[in-house]
């Protein structure tokens, strides 16, 4: 097996990301990489961390800190750029149970992070960039020679799934001094933001590179109806229609 699961920004959106480990029935997957952002806007944060924590039997390779845990953890609510999304994350820190709080503290890479190698391939899993982890997002028109030693970067945070290359000088006859950077971003599972509102996520099959940014459908009624006014209502049309 060398296909392996990205997913990010789960949002507490459990309706999503079930539908999402449904079909990775339908794959021969290794092992899950989660970006961060598993909390906030969704009203079933706690469930979502409970269904990791205790549900899930796979193998999670790595798990980090995104902004909205970062923010929560930290009753640091400085840099959302509104008021709603200020209300709706101590909104979740309020509600969230103390089980979820310690295993967020205790199991996730806080830094935003992570460096690795699988199958002889350096990969950088991050939230956000190396700009910022994690309030800053990765964009083909933003990369620069910081990524040139990865092989792999995958990453969350803009809500907009990508994959592209990148060929950075190198000291290499056989690939004709060029050295590629493969460029992962799976999208959103619980609240995309590219006009799709299926939940999103991809799978990277490492043996052979290839890459597939993958859409499913969810009850996003049932996801919807949960919302009951204790957040700003922008987040719960948000997921009818993508935005």
């Amino acid at each position: 097996m060398s296909k392996y699961a990205i997913l990010s920004d789960i949002h507490g959106n459990l309706y999503a990301l079930l539908e999402v480990m449904k079909d990775l029935n339908n794959h021969d997957i290794k092992g899950i990489f989660l970006l961060g952002d598993l909390i906030d806007y969704g009203m079933q944060s706690n469930e979502v961390v409970e269904y990791f924590k205790d549900d899930f039997d796979g193998n999670i390779l790595c798990n980090i800190w995104g902004n909205h845990e970062k923010a929560i953890l930290t009753s640091d609510y400085s840099n959302f750029s509104s008021i709603r999304g200020v209300e709706s994350a101590k909104y979740t820190n309020s509600h969230l149970n103390q089980n979820v709080k310690n295993y967020l503290n205790r199991e996730l890479i806080k830094q935003g992070y992570f460096e690795f190698e699988i199958g002889g391939k350096k990969i950088l899993a991050i939230h956000g960039s190396l700009l910022d982890p994690f309030w800053r997002a990765i964009f083909p028109e933003n990369v620069n020679g910081d990524y040139s030693s990865y092989d792999i970067v995958i990453s969350g945070h803009s809500h907009y799934s990508h994959y592209f290359q990148k060929f950075y000088n190198a000291d290499d006859v056989e690939m004709r001094n060029k050295k590629i950077v493969h460029f992962i971003n799976p999208g959103s599972v619980g609240q995309p933001r590219n006009h799709n509102p299926n939940a999103q996520y991809a799978i990277i099959d490492i043996k052979d590179m290839s890459v597939s940014l993958n859409t499913v459908n969810y009850p996003r009624k049932k996801a919807m109806d949960l919302y009951d006014g204790s957040v700003d209502d922008f987040y719960r049309k948000r997921l009818e229609k993508g935005i």
